[in-house]
């Protein structure tokens, strides 16, 4: 929560620091030295001779190695965000209720500290990477083998870092510097957390910097205008996924439309004049920076509603087709996990059933299910794995998609479905794995909710960077090859499809003649 942003010092700006020993800080100075198959103690061009080196060949393979390791980490963080939303939100209403914090909001407080100052590390490494990319003409960039798209990868790499930092600080600040009490506690030490004193106060200093913001500004307009010349040719899912990061960044979404400041105040844009004071000034106002910059559960800018949203034929529907244990699969191409999941499908879930349902299948007392009876009879039985954890939700929250398939497993007993049931619900709570790996039971991501909790069915999966992986379009096969599942309903687009629409799914999967057709 107390993120240092002193990655805005460095990025995208020629460093300060004494002469390297064998190199230059700038790309434009490695060529002049030929410094090529030498070393380079400034961070950037440093980084450049050992994980790009100095042929077109090697430097795509080491972008491409750093967008995979940035897709996991940037997801790393979302998750770690949305965790602190949810908590944020709970510990300022208990606050607001008079409610002293506990010993266990005082440790998740710590917690949270520690993991994002980890994370942070991590983020501020891979900011730094390519900020002297930005001062090299194209002669000397063509020299090191870094072509115009390439270094637009490394530039775009290194602007989604600083804005996931900026954003997570705007995240803290929004939600703990307003709060005197909590500002407190935050800047306490904690040797036991191996917390410092006036960490948040340190990072607060940072972000008030105009020069600070100036720089990443250069780097949005450098971006801005690139992707505007010329689209991408390779990498496009890897690419899309940066791309839209940037874009549905807080910070990004506030520097493009110049409110909701402008409006308050008419004050001058986010990154040239707002600082910390601003900001709590706004708060003061009446105007909630929480609400006006963190809108949603996973802190990112959606940029439209689905396609399905607010249709209550369509949510009726639905509801008259499930049956307690079916999947859930979804599409919305305006999110970010679109961008990382690759395949026609982005997400699963699982139906819990109604009460009667859990009745006559004789779980509705089971110990597993007792504790979810409230939630479930509120309607909240769709069980699907967030980045802010595994949880439940109502149909209606669901539906904010462009389109759904409903899958139910073949010939299924009594007995596999109450199985299912009470092994989706095993999972609600556990935090969102960012990995990807199905070989881990203690973190669920979406398709592994379905992994773990259907028995009995041979899934297909593969191998990504050294870890067995499974997606929602691996669910989805089984009701085109094999027979395992069945597609129950399955509107595309927001429409229902109801001429062969397990041909019609087959088609945009990209699946024909009992194959997986090349994407």
């Amino acid at each position: 929560m107390r993120l240092r942003l002193c990655i805005l010092l460095s990025l995208f700006f020629a460093l300060s620091c004494a002469p390297p020993v064998m190199a230059g800080g700038t790309l434009k100075e490695l060529v002049e030295m030929g410094a090529c198959g030498g070393e380079s103690d400034r961070t950037c061009t440093g980084h450049f001779l050992a994980a790009h080196g100095c042929t077109k060949a090697s430097v795509e393979q080491g972008l491409t190695r750093e967008l995979n390791e940035f897709r996991s980490l940037a997801e790393e963080a979302l998750a770690l965000r949305a965790e602190t939303i949810k908590a944020g939100i709970r510990i300022k209403q208990e606050m607001e209720r008079g409610t002293p914090l506990s010993g266990d909001d005082l440790a998740l407080i710590n917690q949270g500290i520690i993991d994002h100052m980890a994370l942070r590390e991590k983020l501020l490494a891979l900011a730094e990477a390519h900020e002297c990319w930005l001062d090299a003409d194209d002669s000397d960039l063509a020299e090191l083998g870094v072509t115009r798209e390439s270094r637009l990868k490394g530039v775009m790499l290194s602007l989604s870092s600083a804005l996931v930092l900026y954003d997570n600080y705007l995240l803290a600040i929004s939600l703990f510097e307003g709060d005197a009490k909590l500002r407190r506690i935050l800047n306490e030490r904690d040797p036991g957390y191996a917390v410092r004193r006036a960490q948040l106060a340190k990072v607060t200093m940072n972000y008030d910097s105009i020069a600070n913001r100036q720089r990443v500004r250069r780097a949005i307009r450098f971006y801005e205008r690139q992707t505007r010349k010329s689209p991408f040719t390779s990498d496009t899912l890897a690419m899309d996924y940066v791309s839209t990061l940037i874009r549905q960044s807080p910070s990004y979404d506030m520097v493009k439309k110049w409110s909701p400041f402008y409006v308050v105040g008419r004050k001058l844009g986010f990154f040239g004049a707002v600082t910390t004071d601003t900001l709590l000034g706004l708060e003061r106002e009446g105007t909630s920076l929480f609400s006006m910059v963190f809108g949603n559960a996973v802190g990112l800018v959606e940029t439209r509603k689905g396609k399905l949203y607010g249709k209550e034929e369509v949510r009726a529907e639905v509801l008259k087709n499930l049956q307690a244990g079916d999947i859930l699969l979804e599409k919305t191409p305006f999110r970010l996990t679109d961008k990382l999941i690759p395949g026609y499908w982005g997400h699963a879930a699982v139906w819990t059933g109604t009460e009667q349902e859990l009745r006559e299948l004789g779980i509705w007392e089971h110990p597993v299910v007792k504790p979810y009876q409230r939630r479930i009879k509120s309607g909240h039985m769709v069980v699907e794995a967030l980045r802010s954890g595994v949880e439940m939700n109502t149909m209606k929250h669901f539906l904010n998609i462009d389109s759904i398939g409903i899958l139910r497993k073949t010939a299924a007993t009594r007995q596999d479905r109450a199985h299912m049931v009470i092994q989706a619900l095993r999972q609600v709570g556990k935090p969102y794995d960012f990995n990807f790996d199905i070989e881990s039971k203690g973190r669920v991501y979406c398709s592994k909710l379905v992994y773990m909790s259907y028995s009995g069915v041979e899934w297909p999966t593969k191998k990504s960077l050294g870890r067995a992986t499974f997606t929602p379009d691996d669910v989805a096969i089984k009701a085109i090859k094999g027979g395992t599942l069945q597609l129950v309903t399955f509107y595309h687009e927001g429409n229902r499809i109801s001429h062969d629409p397990l041909n019609a799914m087959a088609k945009l999967m990209g699946v024909t003649n009992g194959s997986q057709a090349t994407r």
